[in-house]
């Protein structure tokens, strides 16, 4: 699975995608990132990718030229096996639409191959939507672009492929796994700290009373 961003400031994304689970998926060949600078596709000597709204207005806005020149040579430079395959092509702006658990394990499972646009400034030209599949959210609140946006949905996606988290079970039984639950409390090593103890349950070997107190005391 291949992401490619188109981002005024890759180099935000370099320690998210190059850490942790992200790191792994790369190194398994499990998922590629490819970060698209949006000031290489501006305007003129200065590299122009914003200006003034028509109709006035506080802010700047991008411009549909940079934009769809941008998405047009991530498009060009998809995986040479998926040429007849166009990525999805996905906006981060406030939306309707919030991103959710059950989203990204679509998402996941998808053979699909994704280009994610991050908004800046005050938004961007309209037209641009003439282009994409859809916009994405990730929470009704404002952020000063989309990159935080985007290296999340890319997490909540990555990880659901499998052979990234390692443990079979591991993305099947976590919160949100399953519409709003959340998982069960857990617990390791020591049994008691400070007066608090494990429940003596866990500590039983008893399988079919652990699974009980698990899903007695997952939140639903």
């Amino acid at each position: 699975m291949k992401f490619q961003v188109v981002t005024l400031f890759p180099e935000m994304f370099e320690g998210v995608l190059g850490s942790s689970m992200m790191w792994k998926a790369q190194k398994e060949g499990l998922a590629q990132f490819e970060l698209i600078n949006l000031r290489d596709f501006g305007l003129g000597p200065r590299r122009q990718v914003d200006d003034t709204p028509y109709g006035g207005g506080d802010g700047m806005l991008l411009m549909i030229e940079p934009l769809v020149a941008a998405l047009e040579f991530a498009i060009s430079t998809a995986r040479s096996d998926l040429v007849a395959k166009k990525p999805k092509v996905i906006l981060m702006s406030p939306s309707k639409t919030v991103w959710n658990q059950q989203m990204a394990a679509e998402y996941a499972a998808s053979d699909d191959d994704y280009i994610i646009i991050c908004g800046r400034y005050e938004g961007f030209d309209a037209r641009l939507e003439k282009f994409i599949d859809t916009k994405i959210s990730v929470g009704q609140y404002v952020l000063t672009g989309g990159e935080l946006p985007a290296m999340t949905v890319i997490d909540s996606i990555v990880r659901l492929i499998p052979g990234v988290l390692g443990g079979e079970n591991s993305a099947a039984i976590e919160s949100y796994s399953d519409g709003d639950n959340l998982e069960f409390p857990q617990y390791t090593r020591p049994e008691e700290f400070r007066s608090m103890k494990v429940p003596e349950v866990l500590l039983s070997g008893n399988h079919a009373e652990i699974a009980k107190w698990r899903q007695d005391n997952s939140q639903k």
